[in-house]
């Protein structure tokens, strides 16, 4: 069976930027798919009209990470993986934050699946998210005070930092 990528036209990559026009967004091409970094205070502004609005109609959210960059500035970043079923193209929204403790408001509200995706993020990368109606760990025990995907984090963990189960 062969494949197919449906790749954005130019008509509907201008008509993305001439709704969005309001905001301050930095468009790229990764792999051929449109990228778009937001400004986090835009963030759920801009993702309500992206999913929302009958031109763009992102309707569905299949991913997003949380990644720590290690840099002064912008050291975080959460990226969104959007799929549009109406016209079958991709668009990652990138959203970059500051700060020892980042944080970005919660998609959760226009994409239920990001709350699984939030989570994780919170739980490995230290991200909160605020809004979000369920915020706690996925993997490591919620008094564990660390984030094991930090770029700080060593790579042989933290001796002590958790109980481990007998041989």
């Amino acid at each position: 069976m062969r494949a197919f990528l449906f790749y954005m036209t130019e008509q509907r990559l201008n008509t993305i930027k001439e709704k969005l026009a309001n905001f301050n967004l930095v468009y790229t091409d990764v792999n051929g798919s449109l990228s778009i970094t937001i400004p986090n205070e835009n963030l759920l502004e801009v993702c309500n009209i992206l999913k929302n609005d009958a031109d763009i109609k992102m309707e569905q959210c299949r991913d997003a990470v949380g990644v720590d960059r290690f840099t002064k500035k912008n050291r975080f970043e959460i990226i969104y993986n959007l799929y549009s079923l109406t016209y079958k193209d991709r668009m990652f929204v990138r959203v970059k934050i500051d700060g020892k403790n980042p944080e970005s408001q919660s998609l959760v509200s226009v994409w239920a699946s990001t709350n699984w995706y939030e989570r994780e993020a919170y739980d490995m990368v230290g991200i909160k998210f605020t809004g979000h109606p369920d915020l706690r760990r996925v993997y490591m025990p919620e008094e564990y005070e660390y984030h094991p995907l930090r770029k700080d984090f060593p790579q042989m963990g933290i001796e002590g930092s958790i109980p481990l189960p007998n041989k």
